[in-house]
């Protein structure tokens, strides 16, 4: 039987009141993996990580760490080690007492307790400030002490609360790359809050999305960013344009939409053995996959399926360009691409445009 590092079996959490923070969660975590938890404030993927740490009980289901039944036992007696967007850390130690403190906790001999401190101070780079107290730290090397004093207790599973939000846009940038490369050269398995999709999809090898105490999608990011399987999802991950409608024809790689801006085709994001035709069904079409061209400046072509519409505003931010364009029927789209995709196609307010995209770029998925 296979022995996974973490595995979540129907694990649910409700409060006193009957209020649920979870519901029927399951999830089975790969040695060495990087798993990111992501979804808007309130949805439970905090709650999620604090019942894996031993920080909150669990009303329901099991949590198994590498085959052991962990579901009742202490936080202290669990072998994950947590660190929080505080850091947490002690301001009358020392770099090195902060990172020390959790093996005086476990009373680790004071040789092996030299050797551990001294390998994590060398691995994060924290020699240099190894006496230095909190006060005096930046707010990276504070990162790292917080990451030290995680690691050094040498757990099975390292779990990361929303880790990197005090850190401004570009220090939080460089860690996310330090953070996911000290992940691999460790082969520790990281479980990782966070709000914000593109760290998630940047650092996670697979991606929980969450959304007020369920499991929306668990995917690869790039599955994820181009195959959404919910509604949710498609309006939460990525810059998605949306068109609502019924299914008309239904076949295993290929579903078609009756919609009000007309027929559309799309690969379907769930069992078709359950479709039926008429059924509410949402074509979802990523920003990326869009073609824009001014209105008649290419002939109908079978292979892309197109909307078209006016020109109501475009604004630009360095090399991005987000046109506002109001299609035939009333939708109004905010579309994302690059200044070079559109330059010189009369792509200004006023204009008309038809905007293309070829099928095999669109989800269909059920609008529940």
């Amino acid at each position: 039987m296979k022995q996974y590092d973490l595995e979540l079996l129907n694990i649910g959490k409700v409060y006193p009141g009957g209020n649920s923070a979870v519901e029927a969660f399951d999830l089975q975590v790969e040695p060495g993996e990087f798993i990111s938890f992501v979804g808007p404030s309130g949805c439970g993927k905090t709650t999620t990580l604090r019942m894996i740490a031993g920080l909150e009980d669990i009303t329901s289901g099991k949590l198994l760490i590498r085959g052991r039944d962990y579901t009742s036992v202490s936080a202290e007696r669990r072998p994950t080690s947590t660190i929080f967007q505080n850091y947490a850390i002690f301001p009358h130690m020392t770099v090195r007492q902060n990172i020390g403190f959790g093996l005086d906790v476990r009373k680790v001999e004071a040789g092996d307790k030299k050797r551990r401190v001294d390998a994590i101070i060398d691995k994060l780079q924290l020699g240099d400030v190894a006496g230095a107290k909190e006060g005096s730290l930046s707010g990276g090397q504070k990162q790292r002490l917080a990451l030290a004093r995680g690691l050094v207790t040498e757990p099975d599973i390292l779990l990361l609360d929303e880790p990197l939000g005090a850190l401004d846009a570009n220090l939080r940038k460089s860690i996310q790359e330090e953070l996911k490369l000290l992940q691999r050269s460790l082969n520790i398995t990281f479980v990782f809050v966070t709000h914000a999709q593109s760290e998630a999809l940047s650092m996670g090898d697979r991606v929980v999305v969450m959304n007020d105490g369920r499991v929306e999608q668990i995917s690869a990011p790039y599955e994820l960013y181009t195959r959404p399987k919910s509604p949710f999802v498609a309006r939460f991950i990525g810059r998605n344009n949306l068109f609502e409608g019924t299914l008309k024809e239904i076949r295993k790689d290929r579903v078609v939409v009756n919609t009000v801006f007309g027929t559309l085709r799309g690969t379907p994001g769930f069992d078709v053995e359950r479709a039926r035709s008429g059924s509410e069904a949402i074509v979802v079409v990523p920003s990326e996959y869009i073609e824009i061209d001014g209105a008649g400046t290419k002939a109908a072509d079978p292979d892309f399926d197109s909307v078209d519409g006016v020109v109501r505003s475009v604004d630009q931010v360095g090399q991005l360009v987000y046109p506002t364009i109001v299609i035939d029927g009333g939708r109004e789209l905010r579309l994302e691409t690059y200044a070079e995709k559109v330059a010189g196609r009369g792509i200004e307010p006023g204009g008309r445009v038809t905007l293309r995209w070829k099928p095999v770029r669109a989800t269909v998925v059920f609008d529940q």
